[in-house]
């Protein structure tokens, strides 16, 4: 008897095990994958190294010692794989980040080394005997061990303030290292020395997130090229340019830059003779699109993707025969994995998504790990001319347990006469006899899109399961419908957004199956922003309760916040020159009309968003006398991670939503939607 399947809860969530990154064996016959699993009694998660068959066959455990084994990438040969890790070895506990090794066919990983100020990414030379990596160091020591020196009195200081004169000093939801700049690192693998190839100079790498995109090693183990940020005075939104070092001499020369394109995640041809990169061009607007170029060695750069109307995701991956490279791109509502020909200058999708999450090349083969709506990411390999073909199966029995809403892609007129996509997930079993409660999921960005991706932190099918039919609009502004629609909203945030939304809820409730008396809007981060946005603008009564997490609330005071000289581009002026332009764009202006019910969400550790937002908003909303409750996390940033913390959010979020909404009512039968189907609205 076939077993009876459930409808997926919060806990199932955490019981998928969540593929990371992934890297390809020279030869294209292995993928090593990180797998990342949670335990919701511990409240942790631990993340291992597994080894796929690009032929096919079961996955293979490669660690389990480490809690957090990370960033692998296989020896030019083969012969070893490297990754990054906190482990504890021959008696010694590493208090920074570490490089192992650890041969494909099992044994004991090894530290290869020993760096005090830890270390962030890195790359394998050709030769197999070196590797480059990233690290955060005081720039006016020389050596190792004096860096070690600083380290250990930084760590054992009395002084808790941070100090600093920077313009950039935090990053998402930690302060950058205080007195520290990211530098390429070289180490030999046979004595474990390292040398610092920045060291006396003032080159650095740029300082938001460093990692193995920001520079590359060329084929003949000569160069590396990187990216780095030019200005004299360092910031989130300075355009970067591209450098070259000769590892011999150490001598830097810059390769391409040009003040008003912004260029980064650079990649040597495979011979050597080429560079591409992402190149995006600041100057004429700040929301313009990565596009690709490439340097010919002794040449000036060009930009060869202009009249594709695509924006591209690092990494950039080349050929073989080095006449073509694979990018991930956008295309409405999903990520798929694009080949661009440099010869015809076109594109072909040679993975459809759902969301490609990472993939690698090497030999003809393609690995790709890519989720979509219904299910967590999975692994493929793609050859020439052959399917592709699946290497692993680690939730397909969990899988097989639940009960999922079927969903569709929905196209209807918005804002200006578009045309605008909107996801629809229904509950499990829907029946168009009974009615539903109307739950719109507002993504956050703005320059982002609702996609065809199984998100673990607003995951829809969780919401549907509660019963509620989920609406994801992908409004004006939204990432993948190309760059006019993206950047329509410029300068008049909230305007043709709000419009969209209305429009998917005008539409949706014209259905016989929408229960008008149970509508809600949710949104995170400017999703967010959009409801508290609703609330001051939107007549109470249409939506009967909002759900705010992580909001955008006053657009002054987030000049707190990490990104803070993105926000007057984006608004059309600095509050001190155009006070009235920015309260015309911000909530808070309207509070004086906010009425409904309104549950706020936010994270002490949010640097993108400050909690003083939530905490405003909430604040707001109380002293108003509406109806409001607050869920504020100490250990959390923009995103709710720890198990026992997402496993509380989803319960506050229902809760709170359940609490507004009359009872359930039943009408006569109407046709059920086709599953996945697209259909077009007017």
């Amino acid at each position: 008897m076939a077993r009876a399947r459930k409808t997926i809860s919060v806990d199932d969530l955490w019981n998928f095990e969540r593929v990371g990154a992934l890297a390809l064996s020279p030869d294209g016959a292995q993928a090593v994958c990180t797998l990342q699993r949670f335990s919701m009694e511990e409240n942790k998660g631990q993340t291992s190294l597994w080894l796929l068959s690009t032929f096919g066959g079961g996955p293979r455990r490669l660690t389990s010692c480490g809690e957090k084994d990370g960033q692998p990438a296989w020896s030019p040969t083969g012969e070893r794989i490297a990754f990054l890790a906190k482990r504890e070895q021959h008696g010694a506990k590493d208090e920074t980040q570490q490089l192992y090794v650890i041969a494909p066919d099992g044994g004991e990983a090894r530290r290869v080394s020993d760096f005090a100020p830890g270390i962030e990414s890195f790359k394998w030379l050709p030769d197999g005997q070196r590797i480059a990596f990233v690290a955060w160091v005081w720039p006016e020591l020389r050596g190792s061990k004096a860096q070690a020196k600083r380290f250990k009195e930084f760590k054992e200081r009395k002084e808790s303030a941070y100090v600093t004169s920077e313009a950039q000093y935090r990053y998402w939801d930690h302060s950058l290292p205080m007195g520290r700049v990211p530098h390429l690192h070289l180490l030999d693998l046979a004595s474990g020395r390292i040398v610092d190839l920045f060291e006396g100079t003032d080159w650095e790498l740029s300082r938001a997130e460093p990692d193995a995109h920001c520079f590359d090693v060329s084929p003949d183990g000569r160069r590396i090229v990187f990216a780095h940020d030019p200005g004299a005075e360092k910031r989130l939104d300075n355009c970067r340019a591209l450098a070259e070092i000769e590892l011999r001499t150490r001598r830097v020369a810059t390769v391409a830059h040009d003040k008003a394109w912004d260029l980064s995640a650079p990649r040597y041809s495979p011979d050597g003779a080429r560079i591409a990169f992402l190149a995006a061009h600041q100057g004429r607007k700040h929301t313009m699109p990565s596009q690709l170029a490439v340097l010919e060695r002794g040449g000036r750069w060009k930009v060869v993707s202009a009249a594709w109307d695509h924006s591209l995701h690092a990494p950039l991956r080349w050929d073989d025969d080095g006449q073509g490279l694979c990018f991930a791109a956008e295309h409405e509502a999903r990520n798929p994995l694009w080949r661009f020909d440099l010869r015809s200058r076109g594109a072909t999708r040679i993975f459809p998504g759902g969301w490609v999450q990472g993939f690698d090349v090497a030999n003809g083969v393609v690995a790709v790990a890519a989720d979509a709506m219904d299910h967590p990411a999975r692994v493929h390999a793609l050859r020439d001319g052959e399917p592709p073909r699946r290497l692993e199966r680690f939730n397909d029995d969990l899988l097989a347990t639940l009960k999922l809403g079927a969903h569709e892609d929905v196209r209807l007129q918005g804002a200006q006469g578009d045309e605008v996509q909107m996801w629809l997930v229904y509950p499990p079993g829907f029946d168009p006899r009974r009615k539903y409660p109307l739950l719109h999921s507002i993504h956050g960005g703005p320059h982002a899109a609702s996609g065809d991706t199984f998100h673990y932190r607003w995951n829809n099918h969780v919401f549907a399961a509660q019963g509620y039919v989920v609406a994801c609009v992908n409004y004006h502004g939204s990432s993948g419908f190309g760059y006019d629609f993206l950047d329509s909203i410029t300068h008049r945030w909230g305007e043709l957004e709000l419009q969209d939304v209305e429009a998917g809820t005008d539409w949706l409730l014209k259905k016989p199956w929408v229960d008008r008396q149970r509508v809600f809007a949710t949104g995170g981060s400017y999703g967010g922003y959009m409801v508290a946005w609703m609330n001051g603008r939107v007549l109470p009564g249409r939506y009967q309760a909002y759900v705010c997490h992580a909001g955008c609330f006053d657009w002054v005071s987030m000049f707190a916040e990490d990104a803070y000289t993105w926000f007057p581009r984006e608004l059309g002026a600095s509050y001190w020159d155009d006070m009235a332009k920015v309260h015309a764009q911000s909530p808070h202006a309207f509070a004086g009309k906010m009425k409904t019910p309104t549950l706020v969400i936010h994270g002490a550790l949010d640097y993108r968003v400050p909690d003083g937002q939530g905490l405003a908003y909430y604040n707001t909303l109380k002293a108003r006398g509406v109806d409001a409750r607050l869920v504020w996390f100490p250990d959390e940033n923009h995103w709710i991670l720890k198990p026992r913390n997402s496993k509380l959010w989803y319960g506050e979020f229902f809760a709170w939503l359940k609490r507004h909404a009359p009872s359930a009512r039943r009408v006569s039968s109407t046709h059920p939607p086709r599953s996945r189907a697209r259909r077009r609205a007017g």
